[in-house]
Parts: C-alpha cells; sequence; structure tokens
C-alpha cells in the first residue's frame, strides 16, 4: 500500500514536472503568513487582540469577496495574465497594510488596507488545483491520480500553514512580526510571477474555453451538492478561526505570546502527515463516509482544548486535534473537483477555499472579543460547536441529491466527476479517493 502511494505521488510529480509543486508552495505560502500573522502583528501594533481579529477579519473577507472572481477570471482568461496581475499587487498590498501597521494607523484606516492586502491574494492555492487535475487527466490519469493531486495540493496547504505561522513566530521572538511581512511581500512577487510564468500555465487557459466550446454554454448549472459542501467548509473555517483566536489568546494568557505561531505549526506537522497519507486510504473508504468521520472527529478532538490551561497541554491536545484537519480539507475539495462542471473548475475551487476562509474571517472577529471577555477556553468552545454543525451537515448530505439526478448530472459531464451521493457508496480505489 506504501508503495503504491509512493508511485502515485511520482507519477503525479512526473507529469506536473518538479518546478510546478516548488513555485505552487512558495507562491502560497504568504496567505498563511499574513493571514495568521495579522493577528499578532496588529495586536502588536495596537495592544489589542480585538483590533487585531478584526483587522484579520477584513483581510480575509477581503480575499473571501474576490476569491471567486479571481477564480471566474481564470476559467475565462486563463491563470497566466491573471495570477501575474494579483500577485504584484498583493506585494505591494501587503508591503502597505505592514507599514499602516507600524505606523499604528486608526483602526478603520488598518481595516481598509486589510481589505485590499486580502482581495489582491491570487489564490495560488485552489488554482493550481485546478490546473493540475485537468493537466493530469489529459495525461492520462484516472481518478485516483486525480485524487493523490488532491491530497498532494492539500498536504501542501497544510505546510504552507505549519511553516508560515512559525516564520511569523520566529520573526515575532526574533524582533518583531513584521519582518515577516517583508518576506511574504517578496515570495509573493517572485514565486507567484513564476507559477504565472510556468509552461503549465498556457494548458490551463487552452483548456477552459475549449471546453466551453464543447458544451455549447458558457456558465452550465452547480449541482446542489456542491454548496453542500461549501457550507460544510464554511464550518470547517469557524472551527480553525476559533481555534486561532484561542490559541493566540492563551498563549498570551501564560506570557509566551510568541509561542502562538509555534503552537499553530505542530497543528499542521500533524495535519500534513495524515494528508500524505490519504492516498492509501481502503478502497472501500467513500467519500461520503471520509466526510462524515473527519468531521465527527473534529467535533470529539477539538473538545479537549476547551478545558486545556498549559502551555505543554496546549501542544498535546493541538497536535492531536491536527490530525483531522487535513481529511476534512482534502475531502472538500475532493468532493467539489468531483461535482463541478470543468469550465468552472478555477471558480468552484476558489470559491470552495473563500467558503472556508470566510469562516474563519468572521469567527477571527468574534472569537477574538470572545477571548478578551471570557478566555480562551470560550474561543475553543465556539469551534466545538462549530464542528458539530458541520458533522450534522455531513450526515444530512447524504439525502440533498436524488441518485437520478446526480447520475444525469454525471452523464452531462463526463470529465467533470459524479456528485455527493454518487460517491457515498464508491471505492475510493476506484475512482473516488480523496
Amino acid at each position: 500500500m506504501a508503495q503504491s502511494t509512493l508511485d502515485a505521488y511520482r507519477k503525479v510529480i512526473g507529469m506536473t514536472g518538479a518546478l510546478l509543486p516548488v513555485v505552487s508552495f512558495f507562491g502560497r505560502l504568504p496567505v498563511a503568513m499574513i493571514q495568521f500573522g495579522s493577528v499578532l502583528l496588529v495586536t502588536e501594533t495596537s495592544g489589542s487582540l480585538a483590533t487585531g481579529g478584526i483587522v484579520a477579519c477584513a483581510l480575509a473577507l477581503g480575499q473571501v469577496g474576490m476569491g471567486p472572481f479571481v477564480g471566474r477570471l481564470a476559467d475565462r482568461h486563463g491563470q497566466r495574465a491573471v495570477v501575474l496581475a494579483f500577485s504584484l499587487g498583493n506585494a505591494v498590498a501587503i508591503a502597505a497594510y505592514t507599514l499602516g501597521a507600524l505606523a499604528k494607523l486608526p483602526t478603520p484606516g488598518l481595516v481598509a488596507l486589510g481589505i485590499v492586502a486580502g482581495a489582491t491574494i491570487p489564490g495560488i492555492g485552489p488554482l493550481a488545483r485546478a490546473r493540475v487535475v485537468p493537466l493530469v487527466r489529459a495525461k492520462g490519469g484516472d481518478d485516483r491520480i486525480a485524487g493523490t493531486v488532491l491530497s498532494l495540493e492539500s498536504t501542501m496547504d497544510e505546510l504552507s500553514f505549519v511553516l508560515g505561522p512559525a516564520l511569523v513566530g520566529l520573526a515575532a521572538v526574533a524582533g518583531h512580526p513584521a519582518y515577516a511581512f517583508g518576506a511574504a511581500a517578496l515570495l509573493v512577487a517572485c514565486c507567484g510571477t513564476g507559477f504565472a510564468l510556468h509552461p503549465t500555465g498556457r494548458t490551463a487557459r487552452a483548456q477552459a474555453p475549449t471546453t466551453a466550446r464543447a458544451r455549447g454554454t458558457a456558465r452550465p448549472r452547480l449541482p446542489r451538492s456542491v454548496y453542500v459542501v461549501r457550507v460544510g467548509l464554511v464550518f470547517l473555517g469557524v472551527l480553525l478561526g476559533a481555534c486561532g483566536a484561542g490559541i493566540t489568546a492563551l498563549t498570551q494568557e501564560l506570557g509566551e505570546p510568541g509561542q502562538a505561531g509555534l503552537v499553530y505549526a505542530a497543528m499542521g506537522v500533524m495535519s500534513a502527515i495524515v494528508g500524505l497519507s490519504m492516498a492509501a486510504l481502503p478502497e472501500r473508504f467513500g467519500l461520503l463516509a471520509r466526510w462524515r468521520v473527519a468531521t465527527a472527529a473534529a467535533a470529539l478532538l477539538s473538545l479537549p482544548l476547551v478545558w486545556t490551561d498549559s502551555l505543554m497541554g496546549l501542544y498535546v491536545v493541538v497536535t492531536l486535534f491536527g490530525a483531522i484537519y487535513a481529511p476534512n480539507l482534502i475531502t472538500g475539495f475532493a468532493l467539489t473537483e468531483r461535482a463541478v462542471p470543468p469550465q468552472r473548475l478555477a471558480e468552484g475551487m476558489t470559491f470552495a477555499a473563500s467558503a472556508f476562509v470566510g469562516g474563519q474571517a468572521v469567527t477571527l472577529a468574534v472569537a477574538g472579543r470572545i477571548a478578551e471577555a471570557h478566555g480562551a477556553g470560550a474561543a475553543f468552545a465556539l469551534g466545538s460547536a462549530a464542528a458539530a454543525v458541520a458533522f450534522v451537515i455531513a450526515l444530512i448530505a447524504r439525502h440533498g441529491t436524488p441518485p437520478g439526478r446526480v447520475l444525469q448530472e454525471a452523464a452531462a459531464e463526463p470529465l467533470g466527476a459524479a456528485a455527493l451521493t454518487r460517491d457515498a457508496g464508491a471505492p475510493s480505489g476506484s475512482g473516488r479517493p480523496a
């Protein structure tokens, strides 16, 4: 099993080339740095965790509002020009946001700069999924290889959310979180440009219009299953946002604010390890079953955080809790890839990412205030409640789309995979791996 999984990853890298995953990873790293680091940066300069949460929320909402639009532009005009323009614009916006925080601008000014910094994010993570999945399918890869792509992409997301907060935490310990923001601006300018100009960018541009002409329509309808997954991802984002606020608050209560990024990194390491192993799950374990198990585990493993009151305990509980994030994210993106029409894949992936970030964004503002008023445990409790709601959504989802409609949609969209109900009983190894 382990050897076959490694062979699948080697096959994916052989199809994409080794350079693409490298520039893709470092190009998405700034997102993790500014999303988590904005709380530390603004809290450091303003002296208020609530203000840090509000500004971080504004940054994330900027990303949420523009993310699907970026994906739609990429579907229509190709990724190359879109990613290039947004990468360079984002580098300038991050620099302006950092200078505004250091200048201790009033909260409304920081909110405005945060919105611009979030709105210009090039969305390399979801666009990489939308680029590579059609690429491997065009080169003869089956659904299992496509699933391996999604596992690899989600693992890179997790690794970016390991290294990103860790870099911010190290910068905070060494001197100031602003150092990490300067590095983020340079990374998005250089690696975002590299991702945009990579030869596979031309492939992504060529596929969308050709598929659209073959279908005879520019914007086919999405099945209801796509929206169900998006709602589930919103609550997963609420869970992550609440955990982020709780971790920041608890490390401050313990007098170790610089440890927040390192605690986050410990959670991400475990998540990345689990993410890489997802491609080796048994064939009988279909996507809907994975989703239900992952959300149930999130609800259960988040509960000990509510009563954690020591730094060592926080590291232990958060590391165990990290095991559930990769399964949730990989499964959410896999279900999205299976359901959306090929000519709306970039939009679908960016929308799924925006749903997750949107839940996180709103929670950062709310949970920051809750943590200041009632302590870190209250923020963690909010996250546990969100995980429970996500589990209920996953249970209901099996009845969300009639089987007949799903099969009709699958027949109408042969290159996009079937929606949720089809995956409920499908063997993962025979075409439905996460």
